[in-house]
């Protein structure tokens, strides 16, 4: 299977966290996401562990609020001892309903608002991820109001490209994120940073993409960031204590998406970032990396019921489900590809050719194409989506007026609870005047 969490039952329905996803969706209804918890704080562990062998004791992961933020998941954070970045005050809002310490959590956007600014102070955030020099202006005249010295780290580009979608390259010259390395703009902002009274300078962050498996992505930007924080130490006398090399590894979405071993990835990266210190002489920052897909993505998968089958002869087949682009946007997107399968029919072979499209008046409304289903598959059915952890439920609409799905965690093989109940109908209008 695409994942290690999902197996075939004797009865031919599938599992998923040792569960059978027939009768969750039974008891639970659909659409529906499913976690692991279980898988959850497994990857997280296998991130904690990685750092501590690989960068030392005060190296750390930081979850990426992003990719899947509830009030659960920052739970679970706090219990595994990750640290988070958050990219809005509604994920500070969210970390702090779950009870997070927000002094280890990383506040990113390229374009916060005094508003965010000043919220994040007001709740003790520990680091500002400054993305330009405005921002920096914005965060010295802030805290200067408070009489406090604000800790910061500075985005730069370091113009890599990750061969991945480019929808999701955000480590080249041009783009919207960070201060480009390669056009002097990253030692502009690093001499006008050093220079404000009520910032402290902590260090330098980068951020390259996503779906990163085999490449060398993350060795190279750390030797860039490296070579750059190299130079400022010889020009200007500062030596970063801290480097971030952002998140991006990739997760199976299909059969031909590899496997990714993070505690093997996180290895070559020490070693290039080790080989590359002694060559610089300069000491090793303390490091951090921002997994987010890799942590989530595995661990969560998509119910729905199958309702509509249309056959064009000559031409293509729909299988239609109860949800669509409202819990999934990201097929209309960037065309992601997802692994579906007819869950209440695994014994079944696939051999129907079909598109899994949504409800919603949207021709874009599309889960995937070119999908293999049983013949037999029709309404009432469930159909699953597999790795559905990441930027599914954060991204989540209510376009068409549709009530978003809930989130059940599932724990232990046997215990199912609900994280986040499903909006009803009267949710859609409680903020209607």
């Amino acid at each position: 299977m695409i994942c290690d969490n999902i197996t075939i039952g004797k009865n031919g329905h599938l599992y998923f966290a040792g569960q059978d996803t027939v009768e969750l969706a039974k008891q639970y209804g659909t659409p529906l996401y499913l976690m692991d918890e279980d898988k959850i704080r497994e990857n997280c562990r296998v991130y904690t562990q990685a750092f501590k062998e690989h960068f030392g004791d005060k190296a750390r992961p930081l979850y990426a609020s992003k990719a899947n933020s509830f009030k659960r998941i920052y739970e679970i954070m706090r219990e595994e001892d990750m640290g988070i970045d958050v990219v809005s005050s509604g994920e500070i809002y969210t970390a702090l309903q779950a009870g997070y310490d927000l002094s280890r959590a990383y506040f990113h956007s390229n374009n916060k608002t005094d508003e965010d600014i000043a919220y994040g102070m007001d709740n003790h955030i520990g680091y500002f991820v400054a993305d330009n020099v405005e921002e920096i202006k914005a965060i010295e005249a802030e805290a200067g109001r408070r009489g406090i010295r604000q800790k910061v780290l500075l985005r730069l580009t370091p113009g890599i490209d990750p061969h991945t979608y480019e929808a999701v390259a955000t480590g080249k010259v041009d783009s919207k994120f960070g201060s480009a390395i390669e056009t002097g703009q990253a030692e502009e902002i690093t001499v006008f940073t050093l220079a404000q009274p009520h910032v402290e300078l902590m260090g330098f962050h980068c951020h390259v993409g996503s779906q990163v498996f085999g490449e060398d992505i993350f060795e190279r930007a750390a030797v860039v960031m490296l070579e750059f924080i190299a130079d400022m130490k010889k020009k200007h006398g500062y030596m970063a204590p801290q480097l971030d090399l952002g998140g991006g590894y990739g997760v199976r979405y299909v059969e031909s998406d590899p496997y990714l071993d993070v505690h093997t990835k996180v290895g070559q990266v020490a070693a290039a970032i080790k080989e590359t210190c002694a060559r610089l002489n300069i000491e090793m920052p303390e490091i951090h990396m921002e997994p987010g897909r890799s942590i989530v993505g595995a661990a969560g998968m998509t119910l729905y019921t199958c309702g509509t089958v249309k056959n064009i002869p000559g031409y293509k087949s729909y299988v239609s489900i109860d949800g669509g682009m409202p819990d999934n946007p990201r097929y209309a997107l960037y065309k992601s590809s997802y692994t579906c399968l007819a869950a209440n029919k695994m014994n079944e072979e696939a051999d129907f050719t079909c598109s899994v499209v949504g409800r919603c008046c949207e021709s874009g409304d599309i889960i995937q194409e070119g999908v293999q289903m049983p013949h037999s598959i029709g309404r009432g059915d469930i159909v699953a989506v597999c790795t559905t952890g990441a930027y599914n439920y954060s991204m989540a609409s209510n376009y068409n007026r549709l009530p978003r799905a809930p989130i059940v965690m599932l724990r232990g093989g046997t215990e199912s609870y609900v994280a986040v109940r499903r909006e009803s109908f009267a949710d859609l209008c409680k903020n209607d005047l």
